[in-house]
C-alpha cells in the first residue's frame, strides 16, 4: 500500500536536487539546507516559532549522530600532532616506505589494506588505524592525501561496507526484508560486487592521475592550525633521545596491532571498535606528551587535545548543516518535528523509493534500474543502512512479478544504497577518510561522484543481463 505524497515530500526532494547541482557546481550549500530546513518545519508545524526553532534543533540532532565521529577524528589528530612534532612518526612510517614506492603501490595498497581490515571491523575504526600509520608513507612518495582519502573511502566505505562478507549485518537485513537466505544475497553479490570495485576505483585512479598530469588536481586540503608551525613545536624533536623515539616508534603500531587482536578476540565491532581505537590513541598521546615534555606535560597533553578539537570542527563545521537538513530525510524529522507525516511513513526518503517502485512499470531493465534509483535514494540520509530493508521488500515485490532474480535485485539494491550513503558521495558520511587525511569532505565528494555513478551505471547493466539471461 502506498499513500499519496505530501507537499512535505516534494519540497524535500526539490531541495535534495538544489543542493546536489550547487555541490555539482562547487558552490557552498549551508544557506539553502539552512532554507530546506525552515522551509519543512514551516510546513510541518504551520508555526513561524516552528521553523526557526527546528534549525537549532536540527543542528543539535546533527552534532548528536556526528559526535563520535568527531571525537575519533579529533583524538586521533591530537595523536598525530604530537608524533609530527617529535619525529616519532618519521621512524614509524619507515619500514612501509620498502613497500611504497610510488603513487600508485601508495593507492592501491592503502586501498586493499583498508578493504580487508574494514571487512573484519566496518571501515571506521579502520581508517583510524590505517591512516595513522600508512597515510604519512603515501604522501612520502607523492601520493595526494586527497588521494589517500579517494582509496581508503571507495575501497572501504564502499567494496568492503557494501558487500560484508564477514560481518554480514547488511546481507542480514536485506535477505530478512527479502525473505530469502543471507547467503543467497551473499552469492548474488558478488559479480556486483567485483563490478562496482573495479569500475570506481579504477576510474577513480585514471581521473586522478590525468588530472595531475593536466594540473587541474585540486588538494581540497583544510589548513592546519597555526599553532603547530611555532618555533617552539618545530623543537618538540629534540626533546626525545633517539633511542625513545626508536622505542615509541615500535609502541605506537604494536598498540594499534593489539587493539586488531582484541578485536577478533572480544568480537568488537562498529562504535566497540572504534572506542578501543580512541582510548589507545588518548593514552598513547598523554603517555608520549609527558616523556617529550616533562615538567610541561599537563599543559601540553591538554594543548594537543585541543588542537585536535580544533581541527575536527573545522572540518565538521561546513557539514553540520548539510547533515541536518538530510537526517531530516530519515527519523531526524519525526524527532524534530513529530508525527506530521502520514500514519504509515517511514520517514520521508524511504517513501520517496517506496512511491518510485510502486509506480514504474515491471520488467528486467525498469526493476534493475529501479533497484539502483531506490537504493542511492534511500542512501541520501547518510547512514546507508537505514533504508536498505526496503530495497529488500522492493525486490521480493519485483520479482514476484518477474518470476525470477530476487537475489540479484537484493544485491543491487543494497550496493547502491550502501555506496551512496555509506560514505563515498555523501558529504559527512565520508567525513572520517576525509579528516584523517586532512581534506575537505566536499572536495572528497566531488572526487568520488564520478566513479561512483559510473560504477552504479556499468553495475546495473550487469544486474539486468544477470537477471535476464
Amino acid at each position: 500500500m502506498v499513500f499519496e505524497l505530501t507537499a512535505i515530500h516534494f519540497i524535500y526532494l526539490f531541495f535534495v536536487l538544489v543542493i546536489i547541482g550547487f555541490m555539482i557546481f562547487r558552490k557552498d550549500t549551508t544557506l539553502i539546507c539552512i532554507a530546506a530546513i525552515a522551509t519543512l518545519g514551516a510546513l510541518a508545524t504551520l508555526t513561524i516559532e516552528g521553523s526557526i526553532s527546528g534549525i537549532f534543533n536540527s543542528f543539535i540532532y546533527a552534532i548528536k549522530e556526528l559526535l563520535g565521529t568527531i571525537l575519533i577524528i579529533s583524538i586521533i589528530v591530537a595523536l598525530s600532532r604530537i608524533l609530527i612534532r617529535t619525529g616519532i612518526n618519521e621512524l614509524m612510517v619507515a619500514p612501509f616506505t620498502a613497500f611504497m614506492k610510488t603513487p600508485a603501490l601508495a593507492f592501491w595498497g592503502i586501498g586493499i589494506v583498508m578493504m580487508v581490515v574494514s571487512w573484519f571491523f566496518w571501515p571506521s575504526p579502520a581508517v583510524a588505524l590505517i591512516g595513522a600509520v600508512l597515510l604519512p608513507v603515501a604522501t612520502r612518495v607523492g601520493l595526494p592525501a586527497l588521494g589517500a582519502a579517494v582509496a581508503m573511502n571507495l575501497f572501504g566505505h564502499g567494496i568492503a561496507l557494501s558487500s560484508d562478507f564477514i560481518i554480514q549485518g547488511a546481507p542480514k537485513l536485506t535477505a530478512d526484508a527479502a525473505g530469502i537466505p543471507v547467503s543467497a544475497v551473499m552469492q548474488a553479490s558478488i559479480p556486483l560486487v567485483i563490478t562496482m570495485g573495479l569500475v570506481t576505483t579504477l576510474s577513480a585512479y585514471w581521473m586522478m592521475r590525468r588530472d595531475m598530469r593536466n594540473g587541474t588536481w585540486r588538494d581540497g586540503l583544510v589548513e592546519a592550525d597555526s599553532k603547530s608551525s611555532t618555533a617552539e613545536d618545530k623543537n618538540d624533536k629534540d626533546h626525545l633521545s633517539k633511542n625513545a623515539k626508536r622505542v615509541l616508534a615500535v609502541i605506537v603500531p604494536i598498540c594499534f596491532a593489539l587493539d586488531v587482536v582484541a578485536m577478533f578476540l572480544l568480537n568488537l565491532q562498529g562504535g566497540d571498535a572504534t572506542a578501543l581505537v580512541g582510548g589507545t590513541a588518548i593514552l598513547l598521546m598523554v603517555m608520549i606528551t609527558m616523556l617529550s615534555h616533562h615538567g610541561a606535560g599537563l599543559e601540553k597533553a591538554t594543548q594537543y587535545l585541543i588542537d585536535g578539537f580544533l581541527f575536527g570542527f573545522k572540518v565538521f563545521g561546513p557539514v553540520i548543516p548539510i547533515a541536518a537538513f538530510f537526517y531530516l530525510g530519515d527519523s531526524g524529522f519525526f524527532a524534530m518535528f513529530g508525527e506530521k507525516l502520514p500514519e504509515i511513513s517511514t520517514g520521508i526518503v524511504n517513501d520517496l523509493g517506496l512511491a518510485l517502485a510502486h509506480y514504474v512499470p515491471v520488467n528486467e531493465t525498469v526493476s534493475g534500474i529501479t533497484l539502483a534509483v531506490v537504493g542511492a535514494i534511500t542512501g541520501l540520509d547518510g547512514s546507508g543502512f537505514s533504508g536498505i530493508s526496503l530495497v529488500g521488500s522492493i525486490a521480493l515485490l519485483f520479482s514476484n512479478a518477474l518470476g525470477s532474480g530476487i537475489a540479484t535485485l537484493t544485491a543491487l539494491g543494497q550496493i547502491a544504497g550502501i555506496w551512496v550513503g555509506g560514505g563515498t558521495i555523501i558529504p559527512w558520511a565520508l567525513i572520517p577518510a576525509a579528516a584523517i587525511c586532512g581534506v575537505s569532505p566536499f572536495e572528497l565528494a566531488r572526487r568520488n561522484i564520478k566513479p561512483v555513478l559510473l560504477g552504479l551505471a556499468v553495475t546495473t547493466v550487469v544486474a539486468i543481463l544477470i537477471i535476464s539471461f
